[in-house]
């Protein structure tokens, strides 16, 4: 039996404080489009540099982000004859961007399927201390049988029970974090007194998927627990993010189905204690930016050319859990099994399927267009056509923020930053300045109350 973590109260909404959007780069190697590689402006020979990862930071960092965001797999992804995969654990990753920048969130995506609570929860709590209160941690259950792999397992582990091992090793987590109260640190060098211990709370979990003892053995961190993230929409994942995430990256290619997902996802809350206040949406968006429309749809048309057949139908045999090798690129979608079926990511099966019957796309017209986004929307245009697409979302219901997946680094991520935001801001509707500390504060959520602090009041 889980139980729910604790969520603080937020204060309301005045007239003084104005809705505002939330920013994330997600961060992908030379760029999200797969063919990004092999355009001019990127730079896959550094994926595995250091330098070149923090220089992406510190460009979101200048546009006043609130956040960059690494995502990651527990398996090599795709095939990489085609494309510039592999690269950092994002945790370690994360840990030397802190070093060099001062307010950019920093979120890394950790599997709760093949990690253990106790592990994940220490390595957090030190990204949070070493970087002033700036983790997030990406809450996945991970989605391929290549990661089960992997893990000593020759078949993945079915889908409800993956994410029923999530709450669990979430509910361990917190107990973890919250096992140090905020001034159980007491330094009484006179006494020779460095903890109260009186303030140590042993997580004493048993469970049906873990025992854990505890404590913790890192003190209590800035931000108390790291800014929790989800990305599943399948209804396991819409539950689960109800119940404990306070942001969500999701995928939507129109505006009706992204405001169907924000107005289900919101409406879960309340079942939890929660308001729509506590959990942000930030749906992903890939900006193809030129400085005229035509500009923009050449470089679509440039990174298209670019891509690699064989490169795209592999990745679309993953989303669709059906193997398409050898079929004509120019005919259309094979029969597709049922999404109850899918023991993978069932919400992106859904997407991508979606999208190719109400399109008619063929297997080449579907490769092209999940080339930037592997499905989550992609708009071509000049920065004002990006803001007012951005603005249109966010003022209508379908999202509070976005998740910018630049097509092409590091040159996407400065145009967005040095073309977009300045548009945004003047609209009122970005930030001109870094007003708070913590990734929390960027994002407007409160920071947990430790539970035995509650208690003993």
């Amino acid at each position: 039996m889980t139980t729910q973590p604790p969520h603080t109260p937020r204060p309301p909404h005045t007239p003084h404080t104005p809705r505002t959007l939330h920013l994330n780069a997600f961060l992908m190697n030379a760029g999200h489009h797969d063919a990004a590689w092999r355009h001019p402006d990127s730079s896959p020979e550094r994926v595995t540099d250091l330098a070149y990862f923090q220089e992406l930071a510190r460009i979101a960092e200048r546009g006043k982000l609130d956040s960059i965001f690494f995502a990651d797999g527990l398996a090599l992804w795709g095939k990489a004859r085609y494309n510039a995969l592999g690269g950092f654990e994002p945790l370690t990753l994360l840990a030397a961007i802190a070093a060099v920048t001062e307010h950019i969130g920093l979120i890394a995506t950790v599997s709760t399927t093949f990690n253990e609570p106790y592990h994940l929860a220490r390595k957090f709590a030190s990204l949070d201390h070493l970087s002033g209160g700036r983790a997030g941690w990406n809450i996945v259950t991970s989605g391929t049988v290549d990661e089960a792999r992997n893990f000593n397992r020759e078949e993945h582990l079915e889908h409800r029970i993956r994410y029923e091992r999530a709450h669990e090793f979430l509910d361990v987590a917190t107990k973890l974090w919250d096992s140090w109260e905020d001034d159980a640190v007491v330094l009484d060098k006179e006494r020779g007194i460095y903890a109260d211990t009186d303030r140590l709370h042993p997580a004493a979990h048993r469970g049906e998927h873990f025992q854990v003892a505890g404590p913790l053995n890192v003190p209590r961190s800035p931000q108390g627990y790291p800014l929790l993230v989800q990305a599943g929409s399948s209804e396991d994942g819409k539950e689960f993010a109800a119940r404990h995430a306070e942001a969500v990256f999701t995928a939507q290619q129109t505006l009706a189905d992204a405001q169907t997902f924000y107005k289900d996802l919101k409406s879960r809350l309340p079942r939890y204690g929660r308001t729509e206040r506590d959990l942000l949406v930030l749906p992903g968006i890939a900006p193809v930016l030129g400085s005229t429309e035509a500009e923009a749809k050449a470089l679509e048309r440039q990174l298209t050319d670019l891509q690699v057949p064989e490169y795209g139908l592999a990745q679309l045999s993953g989303m669709l859990g059906t193997d398409l090798s050898g079929l004509p690129l120019d005919g259309p979608l094979p029969d597709l099994p049922e999404e109850r079926d899918i023991n993978g990511n069932k919400s992106r099966f859904t997407l991508v399927a979606e999208l190719a019957r109400r399109d008619g796309l063929t297997l080449r017209e579907l490769i092209a267009r999940l080339g930037a986004g592997r499905g989550h929307r992609v708009v071509a245009g000049t920065p004002e056509q990006i803001a007012d697409q951005l603005q249109e979302w966010f003022t209508r219901g379908a999202a509070d923020g976005f998740n910018i997946m630049a097509p092409v680094l590091p040159t996407g991520l400065a145009d967005f930053v040095d073309q977009v935001v300045p548009i945004l801001r003047q609209r009122g509707l970005f930030r001109t300045e870094y007003t708070g500390r913590t990734l929390r504060e960027h994002y407007g959520l409160p920071r947990p109350a430790n539970r035995h602090a509650r208690a003993a009041v």
